[in-house]
């Protein structure tokens, strides 16, 4: 198979690119949207969307917050701006029960 970034063979299996590094799509996955959570939050979901996004624990990301709220002082308005800014994740649809064609009670009926 060849590289379609640089034109040069590579071994089927690889994911980059020998020779220019380019990734060959094989692993590569459409990152996140960054929303607010409806499932993992204290108060608006700000830090457990965030977490989400970046594929961590949602405590770190508010130990973190905490952290920048006291020391730096931003931390407050910054989540609130996020809060604001951010829209909440979609609501996830459950999977759909598909209806029996007939009733059992019918169907025990001579």
């Amino acid at each position: 198979m060849y590289c379609p970034h640089c034109g040069k063979e590579y071994a089927s299996g690889s994911n980059f690119c020998c020779q220019c590094g380019a990734s060959l799509g094989a692993t590569t996955r459409p990152r996140p949207k960054l929303t607010r959570s409806r499932h993992d939050k204290k108060i608006g979901g700000v830090c457990g969307g965030l977490a989400k996004y970046l594929e961590v624990d949602s405590t770190l990301i508010r130990v973190i917050w905490v952290l920048a709220a006291f020391l730096v002082g931003g931390g407050v308005i910054a989540y609130l701006i996020a809060w604001i800014a951010l829209p909440q994740e979609p609501e996830t649809q459950p999977a759909s029960v598909a209806p029996s064609s007939a009733h059992p009670a019918a169907a025990s009926q001579p």
